[in-house]
């Protein structure tokens, strides 16, 4: 029995809707020689153990600058947390030392990078980063961290594992680097994955592949899983609990089945209504207008109103920008004209 097997977490108690993360009003700036660049702003949701939760929208909306707030990896100088908490297991990440937040990453919280050929270092055999990666997080040998980088390799769908372990990164394919980069992810078993983009520049079956290994993994370790995409046919089909971000802040959150069998903000709307579907009889693709606003230039009121076809002629949506706000038990929405916001006031 391998390694993964004798050590999977009791799934009961993973699946007892407790919560794993909160993030809670997290802002996060860059400060540049044009201004303050307010990539995130006021963000919060919870992540529960053993469930996918996906964070959706266009790029440019500030869902991988979220995830490399959790992992404390803004790059500095130009780069602050501005505000806010993360809550991994009861304790603060924004007040640990970088000696322990060092221990937190890899162990407690891995990340899979949306450039997965470009993470893996280029002079080292994948096995031995992934081996690197065991040592320092679970305390064993360089025999035993070896043979649990094979298995891992093994496990993460990649045939011959134990010869392909000794090649370096340039050996392996686009599909097969990122199968690498899952493996040296959940190699220290993280109670969370954060994958950002993780089928980006792959072709559909290999998608289809990749999703179903973070699938399966999840499965038998329990973890939970940051799912950040732009593609809401992924995030319809994987995950359990949806938040919907544009231009710095998330504009509309509830759990997938919820969200997607009703969206109440016109940005969801807009970008549900954009997905073909089976049955497509030649009309023509709904798409959203214009394009996400850079965040030096963020319009006042809501920031979607340009875009928004109730916005555009509604002042209130044009000078007052509208909270994210819950409108029924475990669904949120910023938005003057949802359904039922009015009477949250």
């Amino acid at each position: 029995m391998d390694r993964i097997t004798n050590k999977k977490r009791d799934l009961k108690s993973m699946n007892d809707n407790g919560t794993l993360l909160s993030v809670r009003d997290l802002s996060t700036h860059f400060f540049t020689e044009e201004g303050v660049v307010k990539a995130v702003q006021d963000v919060g949701f919870s992540i529960k153990r053993g469930r996918t939760f996906a964070l959706v929208g266009e790029s440019g909306c500030g869902k991988t600058v979220t995830a490399l707030s959790i992992m404390r990896l803004v790059p500095a100088p130009q780069g602050r947390i501005a505000g806010g908490e993360i809550v991994l297991e009861g304790k603060n990440l924004l007040e640990l030392s970088e000696r322990r937040m060092r221990e937190v990453r890899g162990h407690k919280i891995a990340m899979i990078f949306q450039e997965h050929r470009s993470s893996l270092n280029p002079v080292h055999t994948v096995g031995s980063q992934i081996a690197e990666a065991v040592k320092l997080h679970q305390k064993r040998s360089s025999r035993e961290a070896w043979t649990d980088a094979v298995e891992m390799l093994r496990n993460a769908g990649i045939a011959d594992a134990a010869e392909r372990a000794r090649e370096y990164p340039h050996q392996f394919s686009g599909g097969m680097c990122q199968r690498v980069m899952i493996a040296m992810a959940v190699s220290c078993e993280p109670a969370l994955l954060i994958a950002d983009e993780p089928t980006t520049a792959l072709d559909v079956t290999i998608q289809g592949r990749i999703l179903d290994l973070l699938d399966e993994l999840q499965r038998e370790n329990g973890m939970s899983i940051l799912l950040i995409t732009h593609d809401l046919g992924i995030v319809a089909q994987r995950a359990d609990d949806v938040a919907v971000m544009y231009a710095s802040r998330i504009v509309e959150s509830a759990d997938s089945q919820r969200l997607f069998a009703k969206p109440l903000h016109p940005y969801t709307q807009g970008l549900w209504e954009s997905l073909p579907r089976l049955g497509f009889s030649g009309r023509r693709l709904r798409t959203i207008p214009g394009v996400v606003p850079e965040p030096l230039r963020f319009p006042a009121g809501c920031k979607f109103h340009p875009r928004c076809p109730k916005g555009r002629s509604d002042r209130r949506c044009q000078s007052i920008e509208p909270e994210l706000r819950e409108v029924e038990a475990g669904r949120c929405v910023a938005c003057w004209h949802a359904r039922g916001y009015e009477s949250t006031l």
